[in-house]
């Protein structure tokens, strides 16, 4: 089972914070976890002392209801959100990020927001929990990625490592939780629209069985990763929880925010990371869609080797 042992919590809106501090208190109280609450203030204010005096009051009186929960600490830090997160994940060894997401407007989303940074470059989960979340988990759904389209044995193993860490966590959360467990992968068969185009008219029968064969082989890999996971990493949690398996044909930034809905999801593991060969180089834009399209919990999550471009 996977345990978090040093959770960072950020708190950037005390009065829209305590669903975040809730959780992340339950879950270092679960893990036996150290926790450490911090929020960042700009660089304009690190000279001058009551600027941070003032917020660590603040976030003293916010943690004092559950202190008796778990060890928890307090840091202000200085400078830009993401960096500094990131650069204190590093030096402190932080194995979860617990915060709030950022509301998204145009010129964040054009520039870059500090959610979207630390999708590309956090080198442990980061859990996004919005302030209209469930307090408790009833459903939680592992969004898998078991496509064909891999360009390099790295790659597909790189991808192969990560949907075990998302099968792993989710299922820990969903035992813990006592909550139903989901395990989605969607799928497409992207040459279906070609071969009845401008250009090209193939037999419905010959397109028909493609998109067949692309399920049937979607499906095979599918059922293959949730196999060898039970063998290697999540044991007997799997054949426990009895979890409900789905395979959708679509698109990822368009099923997932549906199923959210349908099925009440309270909370989603998934990945963001594409490869990790070059640091930073990853693949965060679904991840961000999909965060800002819904109103659950989101654990994003990296394969092991991931590599961030910020350094101690």
């Amino acid at each position: 089972m996977k345990r978090f042992k040093n959770i960072l919590c950020m708190i950037e809106n005390a009065q829209e914070s305590q669903n975040i501090l809730q959780r992340a208190s339950k879950l270092a109280q679960d893990n036996q976890a150290n926790l450490t609450v911090a929020s960042v203030l700009p660089n304009a204010q690190s000279g001058f002392p009551f600027a941070k005096k003032e917020k660590q009051k603040e976030l003293e009186e916010m943690t004092r209801a559950f202190s008796d929960q778990c060890n928890i600490a307090i840091k202000i830090f200085f400078g830009t959100p993401y960096y500094e997160i990131i650069y204190n994940v590093l030096q402190n060894n932080y194995d979860l990020v617990i915060k709030m997401p950022e509301d998204a407007s145009w010129m964040h989303r054009l520039f870059g927001s500090n959610d979207m940074h630390l999708l590309q470059k956090c080198p442990c989960p980061v859990w996004f929990i919005k302030k209209e979340s469930s307090p408790s988990f009833n459903n939680i759904l592992a969004a898998v990625d078991v496509g064909t389209n891999s360009e390099t044995k790295e790659n597909a193993d790189v991808q192969e490592k990560l949907n075990h860490q998302i099968l792993q966590m989710a299922s820990s959360l969903a035992v813990s939780e006592l909550a139903q467990l989901h395990i989605l992968h969607v799928w497409d068969a992207p040459e279906a629209a070609l071969m009845q185009g401008a250009f090209v008219n193939m037999p419905d029968s010959e397109v028909i069985a493609y998109v067949e064969e692309m399920q049937n082989t979607h499906h095979a890999k599918l059922k293959a990763l949730l196999h060898d996971a039970a063998q290697k990493q999540v044991g007997d949690m799997l054949e426990f929880l009895q979890p409900n398996i789905h395979l959708v044909r679509g698109q990822a930034n368009k099923i997932i925010p549906r199923f959210v809905q349908k099925l009440q999801i309270d909370l989603i593991v998934m990945g963001t990371v594409a490869r990790t060969g070059l640091a930073g180089v990853i693949m965060g834009n679904t991840a961000e869609d999909i965060l800002n399209q819904i109103d659950c919990s989101v654990l994003a999550v990296k394969p092991p080797g991931f590599r961030t471009p910020i350094t101690l």
